[in-house]
């Protein structure tokens, strides 16, 4: 049996963003390296293909009921690269608020110091207080911000494909130690940039570094099947899910890429206990730190219904749902996977928000590591994923438990590998090394 791929979220106190209030939590915990290390040493011996941590560059205002995403990730998963051997890094970046040049050289370094255990993951910004940051008089709206970020995507792959295989010539003898015809610039000129190119230095062992993205409006489809290899994903039924993976592989065979080389991971959120009778207790207790009436009110705004039109336990149905996913909605993707849930039976904000792992709109999975492992094998065998991003209910807890009791299960199964079967993350991920492209090409393709 083919297996899947598993990245897992260091987002701490957890996905349900108040487990900071549990009496075993350290309020601290986010800011912590010791609790990190220990984290990442936990997944590598589980033989976790990758870590990943969220970030925006903005303090959201959730700050008065919960802490943030915290450290840099770009800092944090570097020193994380630096004490493991083999597990991979996620790191992500907004190109709404970088620059292609300097991200992908950035990236290219990340690529060789850590062997081929480096990702991107591309996100546009959903924070409008981050425009203030970077000196900007507004947040760009979202079309706009996906028309940057395609744009920054192709100048970035541009880049890393500058240098062509053999530019290496070292004759020792001559002094000769590259060909300069085989670095080229890529002089490219567009909508919101302007770079001549090339990097400073080769491409490290992956080629490039895996590009990871989320998106599920036509902006983010089109970012998925143009450029990215793995896509980040949310569904709360398993016919949204395979929809959404079949969507993504009809959009990169479109954009002449073969379907297999984009990987969905979907997101899941995890609470893992000794029994069911322990998960089920810890779920109650996680739910009892939720400020329920205000995660109750953004669910409506989101779903595009008056704030006051349902109490917490007033059940919404399909037909209470206006048409179209409001502009306004902060996640497309969101959205949709909560309106397929309310599509199969109606449902009460308080059942959403709590079947939403309080808010995050990922599907909350509840059991002993049995059930969770038939969870996920369920899903995987019905064709929704290529992959999962396990995203701890309370990070203290359940990343433990799933690493030392789930993953032993999927491994007897045959469903997730025993030990780490390539040296860099983009043969685990099973995607294709980039094909360069020659001089030729990056100068059609930025004059394009």
């Amino acid at each position: 049996m083919t297996g899947f791929h598993l990245t897992i979220s260091l987002m701490t106190p957890g996905h349900f963003r108040q487990a900071w209030r549990l009496p075993h939590v350290d309020p601290l915990a986010y800011l912590d390296i010791d609790h990190f290390r220990r984290l990442a040493l936990i997944a590598e011996e589980a033989t976790i293909d990758a870590v990943f941590l969220g970030d925006g560059p903005a303090l959201r205002g959730e700050i008065e009921e919960a802490p943030g995403t915290g450290l840099d990730p770009a800092v944090l998963l570097g020193h994380l690269a630096a004490i493991t051997e083999n597990l991979g890094i996620v790191v992500t970046a907004s190109t709404t608020y970088n620059s292609p040049y300097n991200l992908a050289r950035r990236f290219q370094a990340r690529d060789h110091v850590t062997k081929g255990r480096a990702a991107v993951n591309i996100v546009t910004t959903g924070t409008p207080a981050a425009a203030a940051n970077f000196g900007l008089p507004a947040h760009p709206d979202k079309e706009s911000r996906y028309r940057r970020a395609w744009e920054f995507l192709e100048v970035t792959t541009h880049l890393w494909d500058s240098w062509q295989p053999d530019w290496l010539v070292a004759d020792k003898e001559s002094g000769r130690y590259a060909d300069p015809t085989r670095i080229r610039g890529i002089d490219h000129e567009g909508e919101f940039f302007s770079v001549a190119g090339p990097l400073p230095v080769a491409p490290g062992p992956q080629g490039r570094p895996v590009i990871v993205q989320a998106g599920g409006s036509e902006g983010g489809l089109k970012l998925a099947g143009d450029h990215a290899d793995v896509v980040f994903t949310v569904a709360q039924t398993k016919a949204k899910a395979i929809a959404f993976r079949d969507e993504i592989r009809s959009r990169a065979a479109a954009a002449g890429r073969h379907p297999d080389a984009v990987k969905v991971s979907l997101g899941v959120v995890v609470l893992v206990g000794t029994t069911p009778e322990d998960a089920a207790a810890r779920a109650q207790t996680l739910y009892a730190t939720l400020p329920i009436d205000r995660l109750c009110t953004e669910l409506l705004t989101t779903l595009g219904l008056p704030p006051d039109s349902f109490g917490p336990d007033d059940p919404i149905s399909a037909d209470d749902l206006p048409d179209t996913i409001p502009g306004t909605a902060f996640s497309t993707g969101f959205s949709v996977s909560t309106r397929a849930l309310i599509a199969r039976s109606p449902r009460t904000p308080r059942e959403l928000v709590q079947s939403g792992a309080g808010g995050s709109g990922h599907r909350l999975v509840i059991g002993s590591a049995e059930q969770v492992a038939d969870d996920l094998q369920s899903w995987f065998e019905a064709g929704t994923a290529d992959g999962f991003t396990i995203m701890p209910a309370d990070t203290s807890v359940d990343l433990e438990n799933f690493a030392r009791l789930v993953v032993p299960i999927l491994q007897e199964r045959g469903l997730f590998h025993r030990d780490y079967p390539a040296p860099t993350l983009r043969e685990r991920f099973g995607l294709p090394f980039p094909h360069a492209r020659d001089s030729s090409e990056n100068a059609s393709a930025a004059s394009a």
